[in-house]
């Protein structure tokens, strides 16, 4: 491989320049160089897609339905996302106007923060959040402000620490519940609150609902269904976590019309279209997919509810997700720091984790954990980490 840099200079973008990879990434790339490893980094379900979704892409490729979709998806499969959201989440969205089938929901991410940010905007984030909403803020040119949550408030956002952080150049705040990576959960009283705020201060909110399905104490509240949001909420969703549909990428973002023909100029450069024989995979998907979806919640459910309970018996403190499938315990008390816990418990117990800090500084002292794999994996995986806990006491 030629080293261009010796041969001339070389011109990147100050912004990509200024963005670090993602620190799930290297720890991935660690354990898959070594043996008998027991994953709980991966954000993904450890479910394989239904066949009836899958046959539904094979059948559109027989059929020889290979051709670019309007740019903004299937118009049947924007009628099914439009009467979905309305049905289970109250949120009415004309699938016309309204509504747009990306590239996943990391897609639809990326156009709703291009849409609405200018240069020198800032964006509030509540924190912990994915790993990608800050870049995504810079790369449209914005400015990322962390929004704390805590533990002992089950990591719901206060009001007043998204008060505190305002200022004349505060545009946005983007939100996520159920959460990615604590597992918190958000109700109607608490979002009322987050929401009259964002009223009076006359701010856009980008609300990820990738995790909605993926609730299990109580119905997911969309931000947009709440009194006065709609006009000012872009809805991001998509097939990966509900629909155990990962590996297809597809998302979409639900939006008012002034919103949503901005996102599109931008996705229509830049994408075109979703995939055609994913969304036909993800029309299957919506049309036939309940039975499957619901199986695998309550599969979540029970394992959530062993491994949060297995861990506080290992020795760590950990509050109960109510949503998604993650835990997020808390490594304080060994004294290490969470890349620290994560690296020796790779070492030595041969169990992968995502250090808490990685997802924003508020993550520091926690690990992730997805508990999207088998009960097998998940009872062996606690026992390792209960020695490895009793070896650093």
């Amino acid at each position: 491989m030629t080293d261009v840099t010796s041969t001339h200079n070389v011109h990147l973008s100050d912004a990509v320049e200024r963005i670090q990879p993602s620190g799930i990434r290297r720890f991935f790339d660690l354990a898959s160089s070594m043996e008998n490893i027991i994953s709980l980094g991966v954000g993904e379900p450890d479910y394989t897609t239904p066949w009836n979704v899958r046959e539904a892409s094979i059948h559109s490729l027989e059929r020889g339905m290979t051709s670019y979709t309007a740019n903004a998806g299937l118009p049947e499969l924007r009628e099914e996302i439009s009467r979905y959201q309305m049905e289970r989440f109250h949120t009415p969205y004309d699938p016309a106007e309204e509504v747009i089938v990306t590239v996943g929901a990391s897609e639809g991410l990326d156009i709703a923060l291009r849409s609405v940010v200018n240069p020198g905007d800032e964006v509030l984030i509540v924190e912990p959040c994915f790993v990608s909403y800050a870049p995504l803020v810079s790369l449209a040119g914005g400015i990322p402000v962390a929004v704390p949550t805590r533990m002992e408030n089950d990591f719901q956002v206060d009001v007043e620490d998204i008060r505190s952080r305002l200022t004349p150049q505060t545009k946005a705040l983007m939100i996520s519940f159920p959460n990615n990576p604590t597992g918190a959960v958000m109700g109607a009283e608490e979002l009322e609150k987050v929401a009259a705020l964002t009223i009076e201060h006359d701010l856009i909110v980008l609300s990820d609902e990738i995790y909605a399905e993926l609730s299990y104490d109580q119905t997911h509240v969309s931000t947009a269904a709440l009194a006065g949001m709609w006009e000012r909420t872009i809805l991001i969703s998509g097939f990966s976590k509900s629909f155990a549909m990962t590996g297809w990428r597809v998302g979409y973002v639900c939006a008012p019309a002034v919103y949503a023909r901005a996102m599109l100029k931008i996705h229509q450069y830049a994408m075109m279209c979703a995939s055609t024989m994913a969304q036909y995979a993800a029309l299957e998907a919506m049309q036939n997919g309940r039975v499957e979806m619901e199986e695998m919640v309550a599969s979540y459910r029970q394992r959530r509810n062993f491994f949060v309970k297995s861990l506080r018996e290992a020795g760590l403190s950990c509050h109960q997700p109510g949503g998604a499938f993650y835990a997020f315990p808390s490594i304080r008390a060994t004294g290490m720091t969470s890349e620290t816990f994560a690296e020796k418990l790779l070492v030595e117990q041969h169990v992968a984790v995502v250090p808490g800090h990685v997802f924003g500084e508020g993550g520091e002292g926690h690990i992730r954990c997805s508990y999207a794999a088998s009960m097998s994996q998940l009872e062996e995986a606690v026992d390792r980490i209960a020695v490895f806990v009793k070896d650093h006491a």
